[in-house]
């Protein structure tokens, strides 16, 4: 099962949650990304800027994070890549797009699933402002 947590939600939430703190941290960067950049940009520059700001706060991450995929005890050819894990427990999707659409919300699911990490986020850097979802894997 999971959730998806919209930013009304998010803001509203005034009890603590799974890693609030480092998620605050890290939408408040793509934040500063997005009103530096704007929109228009492709992902690739959006995650190349995005990780400037994390190396400047002194945030851990790994760029392009693999996960190998086991299928009956056998592990799989192929394997996600996530575009970020922060503090070794977020997973980070950066997109470019008009909106954040279903297929969006599969693949950060699957991620999480794979990883076993709880917490997903997805940026969207395509809209007149910065976009984000959450994504608790329960």
């Amino acid at each position: 099962m999971f959730k998806v947590e919209e930013p009304e939600m998010f803001y509203a939430n005034k009890e603590d949650f799974l890693l609030k703190d480092e998620t605050y941290k890290i939408i408040g960067f793509a934040m500063e990304v997005h009103k530096t950049l704007g929109k228009g940009f492709l992902e690739i520059v959006y995650k190349d800027a995005l990780e400037l700001e994390f190396k400047w706060a002194g945030i851990p991450y790994v760029r392009e994070q693999q996960f190998k995929i086991n299928y009956k005890g056998t592990i799989l050819k192929r394997f996600y890549t996530a575009d970020f894990v922060t503090y070794n427990n977020i997973i980070i999707e950066v997109k470019s797009q008009l909106e954040v659409i279903g297929e969006n919300y599969k693949q950060t699911i699957n991620y999480l699933a794979v990883s076993k990490l709880k917490v997903g986020l997805i940026l969207n850097f395509g809209e007149d402002s910065l976009k984000f979802k959450r994504v608790i894997l329960t």
